[in-house]
Formats: structure tokens, sequence, C-alpha cells
């Protein structure tokens, strides 16, 4: 029927219910949000049962045909809140799917929630048949340069309003976790009245809330974020992070791209690259191909050297410190200085990675 934004849906609701809502992403507090938004506007409109079906491994499939068939006798209408948190229903799942839209009833509502979908699923057939029957919704977190006008939203949702460096600032303190900004941004809706807020202000009340992880590593890698890739080495060191698995996400993330350098040198398309390095996600796959055709090869035969080195230094076959290693390499991927060796502590890096202090490899 329908692709929705997420900031359409209040709209989309007010004036009509579709038949079906399918609900997709990697963002919690969204697809949360947009669930409860459905199921209050069903019960205003009379679906007043609701059964939750959740899709995990082994699950009757019949369940489905059975919930949308067994409907009161005294004439209530019912919500089918199906939710398949691996993402992919299997075959039989398939079929019950497309079967379910092929004959959905006025008395029944079907909401189906599932995680962030790649390309694969978007072209299969029982999510084809998910998406003619009714209104599909994607609710990913917003790109992190985008995230502040996002949080200038939900502000102004409030009654309140903040400068552009007060919103980066609650940007950066998150670090693109949505849930723990709303937490920052209700905060401030408790500690403030309504009107402009000043930078003090935000400062004074929101958190360090940011939870960092490698993928989140891995993204400011292939984008060429020198700053980011500070402040998240500094907030995994905090976190007490594995040594092994950060080198594991600078490792996969400079083959990756090392293999799309060697694509385009060779003058094969870079696709072909990606996928054999199973990157499918369009957002991942751009990135490293900009990152590919930013990097000459010898940077990145340099930097899996390097990744060697820091590697003898976790298991203690070379002295060094291991997080400083891990600073020296996220900078030598990122700077445009491409191959030359840094002297930056990791300790408040962040503030300094600006100037770094050059000298040789050795």
């Amino acid at each position: 029927m329908a692709e929705l934004r997420p900031e359409q849906l209040p709209a989309h609701l007010a004036k009509t219910l579709a038949p079906l809502y399918v609900l997709h992403g990697d963002e919690p507090l969204l697809v949360i949000e947009a669930a409860d938004a459905i199921r209050a506007a069903a019960r205003a409109n009379g679906f007043t049962e609701r059964e939750v079906l959740v899709a995990t491994p082994g699950f009757d499939w019949g369940a489905l045909a059975l919930a949308a068939g067994n409907l009161s006798l005294f004439g209530t209408r019912k919500l089918i809140d199906l939710r398949l948190p691996g993402g992919k229903p299997g075959r039989e799942g398939a079929e019950a799917l497309i079967r379910h839209c092929g004959r959905l009833d006025a008395g029944v509502l079907t909401l189906v929630s599932l995680p962030q979908i790649d390309w694969t699923v978007r072209k299969s057939a029982w999510f084809q048949a998910l998406s003619r029957a009714g209104v599909t919704i994607a609710l990913d977190a917003p790109a992190l340069d985008r995230l502040p006008a996002w949080i200038d939203g939900r502000l102004r949702q409030q009654g309140q309003s903040a400068p552009p460096d007060a919103l980066e600032f609650i940007a950066e303190q998150v670090e693109g976790n949505l849930l723990a900004a709303h937490q920052e941004i209700r905060k401030l809706a408790a500690l403030y009245p309504a009107g402009e807020l000043s930078l003090a202000q935000v400062e004074d009340a929101v958190l360090n809330v940011a939870r960092y992880d490698v993928d989140k590593l891995r993204a400011a890698l292939a984008a060429g974020a020198s700053a980011r890739c500070a402040r998240l080495l500094d907030g995994l060191r905090a976190e007490g992070a594995a040594a092994p698995l950060v080198l594991w996400a600078f490792a996969t993330e400079i083959r990756t791209v090392a293999a799309v350098r060697r694509a385009i040198d060779q003058g094969r398309p870079p696709a072909a690259a990606l996928k054999q390095a199973r990157v499918f996600d369009a957002a991942r796959a751009r990135a490293a191909e900009q990152a590919a055709r930013r990097l000459p090869a010898k940077v990145l035969s340099a930097a899996l050297s390097h990744a060697a080195r820091i590697d003898r230094t976790i298991k203690g076959l070379r002295r060094g410190d291991v997080w400083d290693e891990f600073l020296q390499l996220a900078l030598r991927i990122t700077t445009p200085l491409h191959g030359s060796g840094f002297q930056v502590s990791c300790s408040k890096s962040a503030e300094r990675v600006a100037i770094p202090n050059l000298k040789p490899e050795t």
C-alpha cells in the first residue's frame, strides 16, 4: 500500500487505519514508539482484543491463521501483534505470511515487527506481500550528522529549543544512542521550563551516556572521522572492552576496504568485492567504497602490518601500550597524512587528534 517515514505516522493514524503495518529497523526507541502509536490507534478504533505471537525458532506458523480466524463471538475486533526477532520467517513462515496477506479480514489488524532488514529481505516474496497489503515504516537511527536535527525536533515537541552548539553537544554525548538521547531530552523538560535553553544549561544537565561498541568504531574508521574514532577508543577503553575484539574491528574493516581498493585498482566493480566481503548493508557498502577511494593501497597494507604488530603486543610478544597503538592505527586510516606515524596519548585524545606530532613509523 505505502511506505511511511516515522514522522508521517501520527498524521496517518489520525485519518485512517491500514489492515496491516510492518515496522522494521535497528533503533529500539523508534520501534517502541511506532508500535505503541499503532496499538493506541487500534484500541481507539475498536480493536480491543490483542494477541501477541513471537516467531522464534520452532514457532508453529499455524498459530497465525488460527489467530486471524478465531474472532470473538461478541463482535470485538482483534490486533495480531506478530514479532519476528530473527528477521526471517523461514520457508513455512514465508508461506504463512503470504497466505495471511491474501485473506486480511476487516475485523483483524496485523502489526508485524522486524529488526533491521537487508536487500535480500526486501526482495523476498513474503516481504513484498506484506508491503503490498499494508504500510511499511523503516525505523533506523538517523545518521550522526542528522542527529542534532532529530534532537531539535524532540525538544520542540516539549516546548523547548536549543542553539546549534547545544544540540551538537547532546549528539556527541549520546553517540547515536537514541534511547539515551530520549532520556536526556526528557530530563531537560523536567529541569527547565519551556523556551530557549542555553549551552550551559544543557551541559549541566546532560550526562555522558554513550554506549560505545566496535560497530560504531568500524563506521567511524570507514568515514575517516578521526575525532570520533579517538572518542570511541577512549570510551571502549573506559568500559573495559577486550583488546582482541577492538583489534578484530580494525582488521575486519581494513581488510574490507583493502579488497575494494584492489578491485578499483584492477578495474573491477567494487560491488563484487563488497559482496565477497559479505557487506550487504547499503550504508556500510557506501562507506567502505568511499574509504577505498580515499586510501591508497600502500596505506592499507601498512595499516594491516600495524594491526599485526598490535596483535603481538596484545599477546605479550612486543612491548607497548595497546590503546595508544589503536589510536595510532585509527589516525593512520582516517587522516589525509597517509602512512605517517603519530604520537598522541589515548587519554583525552578526542580533543587533541587535530594536531598530531608526526614521526616515521618504525
